[in-house]
């Protein structure tokens, strides 16, 4: 069962409110030994727990000669995840924007974290736990749980917020990535994609989840919350005025070049001017990324993707509206 909730409380509309503090010192990480072959890549962790402050320390620039045959030492293993939101008979992929503190710059980007130290070996533990504290979904009942096959979610901010328990929505994986990724001798589940990023010296895995949202969840809205390091706290708030969550709709299993945010069961188009993706979705080139983000019209040339074209003024029109206008058009031409 889940986590008893809180019974429901008055939400300010507009003030961003802060829903849990944390001691960033609290969390410990390890740094890795990888090694990869054109088979698959394997890791283990190495040298003693690292805080959030050492290990941003040991984030730098590695290299490699050969991208599918390589050892190195990197300082961190991360986890996303490539979550396809099913709502109302149609997928989206779900992207959350974030300010990158540690390198300046602001990106669309998976839902994704650092996995703790005693996680290393079940990273697909991380990935869930971070769906649960960066993607929520609001209905005027309340904030929904959610579950993976028989295992529910946790609801990180009960403190603050009223979680439903009744209509959950689940998680299920998709198809795993062909080469495998181990910890030790042990091939993790649900095959992630994997990758090391250059840059940041750090192995990312990428697990590809399926959200479904009960029919019955009506009116439905989505925010992200992120943390932020706001003195010598991490501080998750959430902020009405910027949902920060975006939906990129798919067709056939292929992405649009779209971006929308959904209120209250209504889709809006979001700009995509002068948008940024984060590396996950640059090049890999065998085990490797080199790219620290990748524009979005750079992205979508690479996926062999068209932009939509805007609407003319005559297509905006409702149909009525279009009826009269080409009734005014068509009494002003010439005979």
């Amino acid at each position: 069962m889940p986590p008893t909730r809180p019974t429901p409380t008055q939400e300010g509309a507009d003030m961003p409110r802060s829903l849990i503090r944390k001691n960033p010192s609290d969390f410990k990480t390890l740094p890795l030994f990888v090694e990869a072959t054109p088979e698959g890549l394997n890791y283990q962790s190495i040298g003693m727990p690292l805080n959030f402050a050492q290990t941003l320390h040991k984030r730098r620039q590695v290299t490699v000669t050969d991208t599918e045959r390589f050892s190195l030492e990197l300082a961190n293993l991360g986890v996303s995840v490539r979550l396809t939101l099913n709502w109302h008979g149609r997928d989206y992929w779900v992207l959350v924007r974030q300010r990158r503190q540690d390198r300046g710059d602001v990106v669309l980007k998976l839902i994704s974290g650092y996995v703790p130290a005693h996680e290393i070996n079940l990273p697909l533990h991380t990935a869930i736990q971070e769906i649960a504290e960066e993607c929520l979904l609001e209905t005027p009942e309340g904030w929904l749980s959610g579950r993976f096959n028989e295992t529910w979610l946790p609801a990180p901010y009960s403190a603050a917020l009223h979680y439903r328990e009744a209509l959950p929505f689940r998680l299920t994986p998709l198809s795993g990535a062909a080469r495998p990724v181990r910890c030790g001798t042990q091939t993790l589940l649900e095959r992630p994609r994997g990758y090391v990023h250059l840059p940041t010296a750090s192995l990312q895995l990428i697990y590809d989840l399926r959200l479904e949202v009960p029919k019955e969840a009506k009116s439905l809205s989505l925010f992200h919350v992120d943390e932020r390091l706001e003195g010598d706290q991490l501080v998750a708030r959430l902020d009405r005025k910027r949902p920060d969550l975006y939906l990129m709709p798919l067709s056939d299993g292929q992405p649009c070049a779209e971006l929308y945010t959904l209120h209250k069961d209504r889709l809006h188009s979001a700009s995509t001017r002068g948008l940024y993706l984060a590396e996950s979705f640059a090049h890999q080139e065998g085990w490797v990324v080199r790219e620290e983000r990748i524009r979005w019209k750079d992205w979508l040339i690479q996926q062999g993707l068209s932009a939509p074209r805007k609407a003319s003024g005559l297509q905006r029109l409702t149909g009525k509206a279009r009826q009269i206008f080409r009734k005014v058009v068509k009494t002003k031409s010439p005979l």
